[in-house]
């Protein structure tokens, strides 16, 4: 193996009063990582481009050097899953959500309160499945709140999604829904969306009094009584190939990704929420990732040239203003797979590249168009104690990369 590529998911962050001004990752104490960064390269980089926040999807294509027209979040996220899919098949990502009604149309919670439990959303996702409309669609719960949603048959992509929030490059704070809208003139356009507007309405008649939303309420729990979509996509992916790849991705949008570029991907199960504790589930993923990413690395070494390892977990912290839990995350991260990596590289002088898809600062509760922070460990003979850490990153030999031209820099597009 040559080298390994770490993505850690909303790595980057902002100073926050209760780090003392630091960021989590500058807060955290990541002995590994610095010596991978003592004898190696810091710099910063942008996923696709300054001033562009990123979602996941986009962040990703554009660091495996794809233009972002190339695929679409939901076709993405739904080969990650086991729904079959044909051209001209609708794809979009799924939350359950809360809202107020679909008269006001508030959005109480983006995720349902981050409560649902694994049992409680395959009742809720039966529930919709039966739902009756004159074309075939496929809803499948996947992770905590998250689904995808698949309409059979020859549909436009050309809509928007139902969540005003997520724009592409930017984030609208707008907490209201929004009905899906054709985007040009185009029949086939206005046919789907007005489609897709329909199910939405049976979606909320069918949840809003479901069995288990009654029981939600009665604890105090917010309802997931809604869908909001996004990414809707009908082509599928053309991504370029990485067939020299292995991958450790368990995630929906990681395992479709990986899948479309012929990467060898394994995944795992992820535990199940059974209870309302979602940073308990997290905790428990975030173990199983790190072993699984371990145990690849290991297994593949020999068989591969490059592997790539996307830990999720770190993202949710960001999203709910939990900057403790994320820098403890961190060096959670840290002491398991890190701690094997600078045991395991250096003797085979395989190289590492640590950076994230995105930042989520703690305080914004949210994706931005900060930079994120890239550690290059490249077997340097000329150790310099480093911190891996957002201030020493700006002042990093390697300076500012783009998303696109980070395999290249790094020697790992070979």
């Amino acid at each position: 193996m040559k080298g390994i590529l770490v993505i850690i998911d909303g790595l980057g962050d902002l100073p926050h009063h209760l780090l003392k001004g630091e960021t989590p990752l500058e807060a955290a104490r990541t002995l590994n990582m610095d010596f991978l960064a003592t004898r190696g390269e810091l710099g910063y980089m942008y996923s696709v481009k300054p001033g562009f926040v990123p979602e996941s999807d986009e962040a990703i294509v554009s660091i495996f050097n794809n233009s972002l027209i190339s695929s679409s979040r939901g076709q993405l996220e739904a080969r990650g899953t086991d729904i079959k899919l044909t051209r001209g098949d609708l794809a979009l990502r799924a939350n359950f959500a809360t809202i107020d009604s679909l008269e006001k149309g508030n959005i109480s919670d983006r995720r349902a309160g981050r409560t649902l439990s694994t049992k409680e959303a395959e009742a809720l996702g039966k529930a919709i499945n039966k739902i009756k409309l004159p074309i075939q669609f496929e809803f499948k719960p996947t992770i905590q709140h998250r689904g995808v949603l698949v309409f059979k048959g020859g549909f436009s992509d050309n809509i928007s999604g139902n969540d005003s929030f997520y724009s592409s490059g930017k984030n609208i704070v707008v907490h209201k829904v929004a009905g899906c809208k054709a985007l040009d003139d185009d029949e086939n356009s206005v046919y789907t969306a007005n489609i897709v507007n329909e199910f939405l309405e049976k979606v909320y008649e069918v949840l809003k009094e479901h069995p288990v939303n009654v029981e939600r309420k009665r604890r105090g729990l917010m309802p997931a009584n809604y869908l909001l979509v996004r990414g809707p996509g009908i082509e599928p992916p053309k991504l370029k190939k990485y067939k020299k790849w292995v991958s450790a991705n368990y995630m929906p949008l990681e395992i479709g990704f990986s899948k479309v570029c012929e990467m060898k991907n394994f995944a795992f199960e992820y535990p199940k929420l059974s209870g309302i504790d979602a940073y308990e589930n997290l905790w428990k993923g975030l173990r199983k990732a790190c072993k699984n990413a371990i145990n690849v690395i290991k297994k593949n070494s020999k068989k591969f040239d490059y592997a790539y390892i996307h830990l999720k977990e770190t993202d949710l912290p960001g999203h709910d203003n939990k900057p403790v839990e994320k820098k403890l995350m961190l060096e959670y991260i840290d002491m398991t797979l890190f701690r094997f990596l600078r045991k395991f590289c250096p003797p085979k002088k395989i190289n590492v590249v640590v950076t994230g898809d995105h930042s989520t600062p703690c305080k914004l509760k949210s994706h931005s168009a900060d930079p994120i922070p890239l550690l290059f460990y490249n077997c340097s003979e000329i150790p310099k104690e480093k911190h891996f850490s957002e201030k020493e990153c700006r002042k990093g030999t390697l300076g500012r990369i783009l998303g696109n031209d980070l395999l290249k820099r790094v020697g790992f597009d070979k």
